[in-house]
């Protein structure tokens, strides 16, 4: 199929967005899983921007503003135990120290985007231990990232997405034991 001008070809990482919001839309109830099976074959066969935006047209608008933020000026901010983890939030901290653990909580989504925006003080982030951690999208300020990943991955685990900011303070990222 050739595109025309006004209907641009689409690249990998488009086509990579929309099957990610696909799974995301059948893990909150969107659409059954029959309904998500179908869709992704059309995705993964589209073309087009045109071919694309079909299977995703009944989709509920995603809206990053409204992801819910935690948020401690100076101090401390503590995520510990069976909290339950939404799909995306933000950890804003100006001067405080952040503590998130995500080995206890309860994580239903398959992909968890945590947006940082860490001004002088430091976080440490623990995740569970099958989890896989990308950190592509996080820019370091003047202290380095201290995260290595484990030897191996397992299929189906949860992605922690980690992206932001982490500003003069150091972020720590670690796996949980056993």
């Amino acid at each position: 199929m050739t595109a025309l001008p006004d209907n641009p070809p689409i690249s990998d990482a488009d086509r990579d967005k929309a099957v990610e919001r696909l799974q995301e839309a059948f893990a909150e109830g969107h659409i059954s899983r029959e309904e998500m099976d179908e869709r992704l074959h059309r995705v993964l066969t589209a073309g087009t921007r045109a071919d694309l935006a079909a299977p995703l047209a009944s989709l509920p608008e995603v809206n990053p503003e409204s992801a819910p933020t935690l948020a401690a000026a100076t101090g401390r901010l503590v995520r510990r135990g069976p909290w339950r983890v939404p799909r995306a939030f933000k950890v804003v901290s100006a001067f405080g120290r952040v503590r998130l653990d995500l080995s206890k909580a309860v994580i239903e989504h398959p992909v968890i985007d945590i947006e940082l925006g860490l001004g002088t003080g430091g976080a440490k982030i623990t995740v569970p231990r099958e989890a896989v951690v990308d950190i592509d999208g996080l820019t370091g300020g003047w202290k380095d990232v201290s995260y290595t990943p484990p030897r191996r991955s397992h299929l189906g685990s949860p992605v922690i997405r980690i992206t932001g900011t982490t500003g003069f303070g150091r972020l720590r990222i670690r796996h949980a034991r056993r």
